[in-house]
């Protein structure tokens, strides 16, 4: 394969129930039974292609598939059909709190995390001084992350990711939730990820992240891409649908 992550005619089939059940017993009763399911499809025919060390911005709508996809492109969810490749180890941000344990404390998490995204003990044991230190929770590591603020889940979460040394970073708009100084770190590690020839898949509604961190955009609607070209282009384009909307 020639690019870093190449995504062939992939869509994603969600099915929809809609059965109210009006208690758990009744639920239990009718289980396996035919229900009223709709199809929903989040992706529709999606292909794309991003080169080693580029920085793509996906944008659309809420609802428009860029979770679904970012999900599909990480192996945690598996396409309906189409075929999807990376090439390099790669690293996601997706949803606040994914790959950690509310009743482990911040310092298990760390171990359970690291080693979910293929790091040794070893590896671990060498970084998690840095990880603790980038997340600015040296008071909070040993604290179940259940009593964590949705910024600390953050933090971590960014922390362990990028410690992995990922060829690929996927980040989904977990970082909104962080303050602006820690936003601020996080897109300098992500501008020196890029320096070092390295791949971002970004999904924000931060118009100046986005034209500060990509070069490209790919704008989905519907589950569909409607539009992949410059980031300034595409976000033209997204602003005047969104205009002609209200």
């Amino acid at each position: 394969m020639s690019g870093a992550i190449e995504v062939h005619n992939v869509s994603k089939r969600f099915r929809l129930s809609h059965e109210r059940y009006p208690s758990l017993k009744e639920r239990f009763v009718r289980f396996g039974r035919s229900a009223d399911r709709e199809d929903f499809w989040a992706l529709q025919d999606v292909s794309l292609e991003i080169p080693h060390g580029r920085t793509f911005g996906l944008i659309g709508h809420n609802g428009s598939g860029k979770s679904t996809l970012l999900k599909c492109i990480a192996g945690i969810l598996q396409p309906t059909s189409g075929e999807i490749h990376s090439d390099g180890r790669l690293a996601a941000l997706l949803e606040l709190g994914a790959g950690f344990h509310p009743d482990l404390t911040g310092r298990e998490n760390v171990y359970l995390n690291g080693s979910i995204l293929g790091l040794s003990k070893r590896e671990i044991d060498a970084r998690f001084d840095e990880i603790v230190d980038f997340a600015e929770l040296s008071q909070f590591i040993d604290m179940q992350v259940r009593n964590y603020s949705s910024g600390m889940f953050v933090r971590l979460g960014f922390s362990v990711a990028v410690s992995l040394d990922p060829d690929i970073l996927l980040v989904d708009e977990v970082l909104a939730v962080g303050d602006r100084a820690f936003r601020r770190k996080c897109a300098g590690v992500m501008e020196n990820m890029l320096a070092d020839g390295r791949t971002l898949l970004l999904v924000s509604h931060n118009e100046r992240d986005l034209r500060r961190l990509c070069t490209r955009g790919i704008y989905l609607q519907e589950g569909a891409v409607v539009m992949d070209g410059p980031i300034d282009d595409v976000l033209k384009r997204y602003e005047a649908d969104s205009d002609r909307e209200q």
